[in-house]
């Protein structure tokens, strides 16, 4: 397959399984669903989480708005949700990049077929709704179809002119403004110019530096659109810009420093930073043929830069300049000195004194390393619906086509320091391009089928997703000036398909049940086989006025289970290659209840309930590998907790509300060998907010995270330890105008 788009850098369409209203236009293509209760109607799990849901907690952190949903799990980096990962299903968590990520149904992560790691991640206060697809209704979103997809939805524009303005300020000086303005016209002309800042010290603190641990975000974004009343055509322009600062670092903490003081960091990491610039366009063109028939299309073109500066490692021997550098990883200190090994010559006690910065290393012995990266993501996509009845049946007939070219430049630096009384010293700049000079890329040709058929009590959902993608990598040697090196080329062709049911038992139960083949696209390593699994689900509904309620059993039979080697893995392998797992079973069963438990005097008690269980491994032995380890049949895939939940109670009043909320996660493996320090520790985390309606236009705010201040290992990778957010109190002020 050779396809080529760059002049169309700027085009796009929606490829989504949205389900479209009578008034559809080009402005409603953003939605898989659109609301929890079409979401309820799909023939496979799927959540939709609105505005009303979100304003509970006013959340700004997508770990904790996505833990709501059944089935996601989070392994938590960096306490603010910055770079996420996630899960859906069992699959990886790394960087989510087992899940197709999607901002206004525009696939959004960094390169999503080349490198897909989610080095960018929308800033989730500034959504609108979040929808999670999950079984066989996933084959329309890919290319990530295993654990499934998600949605999240920007701001829309408003139906009339209107404004509004929320800040908020709380603890380790964190303060946010978020501003929104917009509306539509009697010419069918619309707009929208939103605004939104975050600032924050961070909640951790650098042993001997003044630095911070916290962020810097901005975000603007402008819409604008045209959809006359008595038009059958509409289109709309989205232009979206994201600069963010944060002081993050890969290095985490020994065990026994964690237990010590789990919000420290060493101050070797006090040079880590990184600093991103996004920028994303859309344009979306909508014609709706008939009341049956419509059509969209859609282009995008999304761009991102990013440089990360981290140490790295160390090199015991020690070296003069950054090119015969003989790196030994933090992960490897921290593992050594948690099991009371030494490294060499450099017992546990010197181990330990040089991250603490008691001991002085030699010239050039500190790896700090600039990774440098520029990505783009663009393509054009069509979409068509098609509403038919054919004889007793109903038919909604969807068709989406795809093509898709992404990259990932990476020209990156190491540099060597020494530490001296604690501080680091640059020693050796290094040559540009030493720590990676190459670019990846990726052309795809995607597209799907998709029937929701009625008939009687039941609905049939058969669909068929294919995927054909060229993969390259070209290496060239260290220096500005690019010399080809060596190149490398990777190439898949699959068909996937799937099939959906629904059984309404009574008006208010249902049945459902689904089979798909799910698929990962590999990477560019040669002889790297996709990752392929079958996926089962079964379940059942029940919805009344004050009840919603969903079990679901689902199963993905992994025929190979891919892993890939990244900086953020921790793993001591070579960068971008990929490793075969195998055969590996993940399954489970996914719980939620939304109710109205009560109400009395006018106050009402609402309730959410998730519940996740799911129960992964491998099923064969694999010998020790640079990436999995030393694998035996039953082994856990790593961070995928056993068990997970979420319960939320709140009362509402007329002009008042409270809510409380509990979030369970239980201990998981961070290795397939899951040995004691290859573990994080179980989790219970409540959050509690509150707000008062001072009039119509004003709403008065409260939230308190982590009530109890909980301090537990959430995660161990890239370097070591890493803890929960801390206990903070934020207060704030909604005002619409």
């Amino acid at each position: 397959m050779k396809i080529s788009i760059l002049p169309l850098s700027i085009v796009a369409a929606s490829l989504s399984c949205q389900v479209l209203g009578q008034n559809e236009t080009a402005l409603e293509t953003v939605t898989i669903y659109g609301s929890q209760t079409e979401a309820q109607g799909a023939a496979g799990a799927a959540q939709y989480i609105g505005e009303a849901e979100l304003q509970k907690f006013g959340y700004h952190d997508i770990q904790r708005i996505i833990r709501q949903v059944p089935g996601v799990s989070v392994q938590v980096e960096d306490g603010y949700g910055l770079r996420p990962n996630i899960s859906i299903r069992g699959v990886a968590t790394e960087r989510s990049g087992r899940v197709t990520l999607l901002e206004d149904n525009i696939l959004i992560a960094p390169a999503p077929y080349s490198a897909p790691s989610a080095y960018y991640f929308p800033t989730a206060a500034r959504m609108s709704a979040f929808e999670v697809v999950k079984g066989p209704a996933a084959i329309t979103q890919g290319p990530y179809t295993i654990g499934g997809a998600l949605n999240m939805i920007s701001t829309p524009i408003p139906e009339s002119q209107v404004g509004q303005v929320t800040v908020e300020a709380g603890q380790n000086s964190t303060y946010r403004l978020h501003g929104t303005y917009g509306g539509k016209l009697d010419n069918g002309f619309g707009y929208l110019l939103e605004a939104h800042k975050w600032e924050s010290d961070g909640f951790q603190n650098i042993a001997r530096s003044d630095s911070n641990t916290g962020l810097d975000v901005t975000d603007y974004t402008l819409k604008l659109a045209y959809a006359p009343t008595d038009s059958a055509h509409s289109v709309e322009l989205k232009l979206q810009s994201t600069k963010q600062t944060s002081n993050m670092s890969y290095l985490g903490l020994t065990d026994s420093d964690f237990r010590k003081d789990s919000y420290s960091r060493y101050g070797l990491s006090e040079l880590d930073n990184i600093a991103t610039d996004h920028s994303q366009v859309i344009l979306r063109y909508g014609f709706k043929a008939s009341e049956n028939l419509s059509f969209t299309a859609v282009a995008y073109n999304n761009k991102h830069e990013r440089n990360w500066f981290k140490t790295e490692g160390i090199d015991f021997n020690g070296s003069t300049n950054a090119q015969s550098f003989k790196k030994t990883s933090w992960s490897s200190v921290v593992s050594s000195i948690n099991n009371g090994n030494a490294i060499g010559a450099f017992g546990v006690d010197q181990l330990q004194g040089i991250l603490d910065g008691s001991v002085n290393t030699a010239e050039g012995s500190i790896q700090v390393r600039s990774n440098a990266r520029e990505y783009f993501s663009r393509g054009i996509q069509f979409g068509m619906k098609w509403d038919a009845q054919i004889g007793k049946a109903t038919h909604s007939i969807e068709a989406g086509l795809r093509f898709h070219e992404d990259e990932e430049d990476r020209l990156q630096r190491n540099s060597t320091y020494q530490q001296i009384n604690g501080e680091l010293a640059l020693n050796d700049i290094g040559i540009l391009g030493n720590a990676g000079n190459r670019v990846q890329e990726a052309k795809a040709l995607s597209g799907h089928i998709y029937d929701r058929i009625e008939l009687g009590n039941w609905t049939f959902t058969p669909g068929l997703r294919f995927e054909d993608i060229d993969q390259k990598r070209t290496r060239y040697r260290n220096g500005a000036q690019r010399t080809f090196r060596d190149d490398r080329e990777n190439n898949t062709n699959v068909v996937l398909p799937g099939i959906g049911a629904l059984y309404k038992l009574s008006d208010r139960t249902t049945l459902v049940a689904g089979v798909h083949k799910g698929f990962t696209a590999p990477s560019n390593s040669p002889g790297a086989k996709e990752e392929e699994a079958l996926n089962y689900e079964f379940g059942l509904r029940y919805a009344n006025n004050t009840l919603n309620a969903e079990a679901i059993l689902f199963m993905s039979d992994y025929k190979n289970l891919v892993g890939e080697c990244t900086s953020s893995s921790g793993s001591n392998c070579e960068i971008g290659s990929a490793f075969n797992g195998d055969a590996a079973t993940v399954k489970g069963v996914e719980l939620m209840i939304q109710a109205q438990l009560a109400e009395f005097n006018g106050i009402r008690v609402p309730l959410n309930f998730t519940f996740t269980h799911i129960n992964s491994q491998f099923d064969t032995d694999i010998a020790d590998t640079e990436f999995f380890g030393d694998v035996a049949v039953g082994d856990p895939l790593p961070y995928i907790p056993k068990n997970q939940g979420q319960i939320a109670l709140g009362l509402e009043g007329e002009k008042w509300s409270g809510y409380l909320s509990g979030v369970y996660a239980g201990s998981t493996c961070t290795r397939a060998s899951c040995g004691v320090f290859e573990k994080t520790d179980s989790n219970f985390t409540i959050d509690l907010s509150g707000s008062y309606n001072m009039s119509e236009d004003l709403r008065l705010l409260v939230r308190v995270e982590n009530l109890t201040d909980e301090q537990d290992i959430m995660g161990r990778q890239p370097y070591g330890a890493r803890p929960n957010k801390s206990r903070t109190l934020s207060v704030g002020a909604q005002f619409r105008f």
